[in-house]
């Protein structure tokens, strides 16, 4: 079987599978690495390590040992016994594809109250890295912006503020990620915001030239929050490619408020900040996306639960932090929920700790 670092210049190739399990698979996932996906080399460093490779649309380098993982073929159809397996997105445990997938209920059945008017309401700008975030952020702001760092943390936080329709906002523009599995710093700081931060409207950028790409973070963060948006930018950019998107059509399926833009010329900006304005007010309700587990995984989370809500009572969705640990892929949240780490971030210590009740090491899915 022929891998992704045997393509040669000039060469085209079709994934076919990635020979990896865990954070470096989803990883591979995020950045485009999915079945099917046609894939070029588009420069090779002096040393021939890194290589570059264009697929859907972006530039991603790879190093020969990744490279190595990914197995191709100059055919994009895959042999059966490969087609259902492959197909997976990685995105969670039991996804049976990377198509909209949803039992179309919340996770919880909590209502939000509608926020104070007169209360400076909360935004998080999230999306993948060169999706032009910076310029919406920018658009959104004006020169009402100020810049430190995350506590404890060498990473820049960015921070601006706006008034519409005589409503105070804050926005925090989160570092750019391509998922929230908490695999680099920048990936924890925005999971943990998302989760625990409380934001009223998360609003995720999205790049209108690789909108597929992009689906991997959006429905990650639809996991997490009812108040979510997305706001597709660089339409001019999907003009010149011959691109349109049909944002009605995104936003039915999505079940979240879907916005065009060009932020860089200011086209859709009033709409986004309308949006963000009625979504925060609660004025829009939302039915996000919601992945529908199989009954084996639906049944280890409903184990999981009770030791996760005896043990951190006041954590946001527990449901999603169960997905996390019975994944086993995510290390890092799970020693911050034994360390305690994670009930810091929720406010409180509940009257338990959760390893009363859960071994670590415990395999809860088999795969």
């Amino acid at each position: 079987m022929k891998t992704l670092a045997s393509l040669t210049d000039g060469e085209s190739a079709y994934v076919q599978g990635i020979v990896a399990n865990g954070l470096l698979r989803r990883r591979l996932v995020d950045l485009g690495f999915v079945p099917g996906a046609e894939v070029t080399i588009s420069f090779a460093s002096p040393s021939g390590d890194p290589v570059a490779y264009r697929v859907k649309g972006s530039q991603i380098a790879l190093r020969r040992d990744d490279a190595e993982l990914i197995r191709i073929s100059d055919r994009p159809d895959m042999p059966k016994d490969e087609k259902i397996s492959a197909r997976s997105c990685g995105a969670s445990p039991g996804c049976n594809g990377c198509q909209p997938h949803s039992t179309g209920l919340p996770l919880t059945d909590k209502v939000n109250d509608p926020p104070n008017p007169t209360q400076e309401l909360t935004v998080a700008l999230a999306g993948n890295p060169n999706t032009g975030k910076s310029t919406v952020f920018n658009a959104l702001t004006g020169l009402r912006q100020h810049v430190g760092n995350w506590p404890g943390k060498t990473v820049t936080r960015v921070e601006g503020s706006w008034t519409y329709q005589g409503q105070a906002f804050r926005i925090v523009d989160l570092p750019g990620t391509y998922s929230l599995l908490s695999a680099s710093t920048d990936e924890e700081i925005a999971r943990d915001y998302v989760l625990f931060g409380a934001p009223d409207c998360t609003v995720v950028v999205a790049d209108a030239t690789t909108l597929e790409r992009n689906l991997n973070l959006i429905l990650q963060v639809l996991e997490i929050t009812d108040r979510a948006m997305v706001c597709v930018n660089l339409i001019d950019e999907a003009r010149r490619w011959g691109v349109e998107i049909d944002a009605e059509a995104l936003s039915e399926e999505l079940g979240v408020p879907v916005v065009l833009t060009a932020a860089r010329h200011g086209e859709g900006m009033e709409e986004l900040r309308q949006t963000i304005h009625d979504l925060a007010t609660a004025r829009i309700q939302t039915r996000p996306k919601r992945t529908a587990y199989d009954p084996e995984l639906q049944q280890a989370v409903d184990d999981v639960l009770p030791w996760i809500e005896r043990a951190l009572p006041d954590l946001p969705n527990a449901r999603w932090i169960a997905m996390r640990l019975i994944d086993g892929c995510d290390e890092r949240l799970r020693q911050e929920m034994v360390s305690g780490v994670l009930a810091d971030l929720a406010g409180r210590i509940g009257s338990g700790s959760l390893s009363d009740g859960i071994r670590p090491d415990r395999t809860v899915i088999r795969r």
